[in-house]
């Protein structure tokens, strides 16, 4: 796998294509205390780049860009939690977005795990590590595996995708998908403005 590392923000050359696989890195999973450290990219192409976000960094003109561009659809594992880190973090509200956890709750019914590492199993027979999920992302410099895995996790986005798609449309749930995924922002600005549990709950 070949990808490249850059510091603050995209190069003004990167084409994302129609279709950008992404996912971040943080400290933790609490949007208010753990800060954003990593943006990996899969553009339509195949080419993988890793954005470090510096400590205390509040904007990334080129990556802003390219997330809320219209015509490029953006695609996460957890949307909810990577969407509300960006908009936390670099004050960008991420748009158009497809999301694979939403997509395998809506069609994979029968199994009780809907982590990337088992979608990637199930669906593409592909073995992922997950051993540096819990490093340290806010290192100044970050290693090989780390870089490797955070690589790793946007490169079988694209390929799982295709595979969802296929089972929303079989099912005749696409509709509730797209739904899901229009209302990631609303439910992104409740989680930023501190609201929680299901507030559709009795």
């Amino acid at each position: 796998m070949q990808f490249k590392l850059y510091q603050k923000d995209l190069p003004d050359d990167f084409d994302p294509g129609s279709i950008l696989a992404v996912d971040t890195e943080t400290m933790g999973l609490n949007i208010f205390r753990d800060r954003l450290c990593l943006v990996q990219m899969r553009s339509e192409a195949g080419q993988v780049v890793l954005v470090q976000i510096h400590k205390g960094q509040t904007k990334a003109p080129n990556l802003t860009s390219i997330l809320t561009d219209p015509k490029v659809v953006k695609i996460f594992h957890f949307a909810r939690a990577d969407m509300a880190m960006l908009k936390y973090y670099l004050g960008v509200l991420v748009e158009p977005v497809y999301c694979t956890k939403i997509a395998s709750q809506l069609t994979r019914t029968n199994v009780q795990s809907h982590g990337l590492k088992a979608l990637v199993q199930d669906l593409l027979g592909v073995e992922i590590s997950k051993q540096q999920q819990g490093s340290d992302w806010g290192a100044e410099q970050l290693t090989q595996d780390q870089i490797y895995y955070a690589a790793s996790d946007v490169l079988y986005l694209h390929a799982i995708k295709d595979k969802l798609d296929q089972r929303l449309i079989r099912e005749d749930r696409m509709h509730l998908a797209v739904s899901c995924f229009k209302f990631l922002p609303t439910i992104i600005d409740l989680d930023i403005e501190g609201w929680s549990g299901d507030i559709f709950a009795h």
